[in-house]
């Protein structure tokens, strides 16, 4: 129970996030690989399923390809706010 207590704690969150511009308008990119080859692309900005109150989109990545077969989803995830993202993040960290 102690190890998974401490797992929990070493989680990653949406704060450990690096967002870097892409190459399209003002859209910003972040992506993040976990110790389970699992990960995620989160966009924001132009060309991202998003909007003001809700401004992230996430895919779920495995081996550094997108990821469509988990059951946390079977696509992308748009209009996510910051905590959503980090509770998915939590989720495909427990892949």
């Amino acid at each position: 129970m102690k190890n998974n207590l401490k797992n929990k704690k070493n989680m990653k969150e949406f704060k450990d996030l690096e967002f870097k511009d892409k190459d399209y308008g003002d859209g910003k990119r972040a992506y993040l690989e976990f110790p389970n080859k699992y990960g995620v692309s989160v966009i924001t900005g132009y060309g991202s399923y998003s909007d003001e109150d809700s401004p992230y989109e996430l895919a779920v990545i495995l081996n550094g390809g997108l990821c469509y077969d988990t059951h946390i989803t079977n696509d992308v995830m748009g209009y996510l706010t910051s905590e959503e993202v980090t509770e998915i993040m939590k989720q495909i960290q427990e892949l």
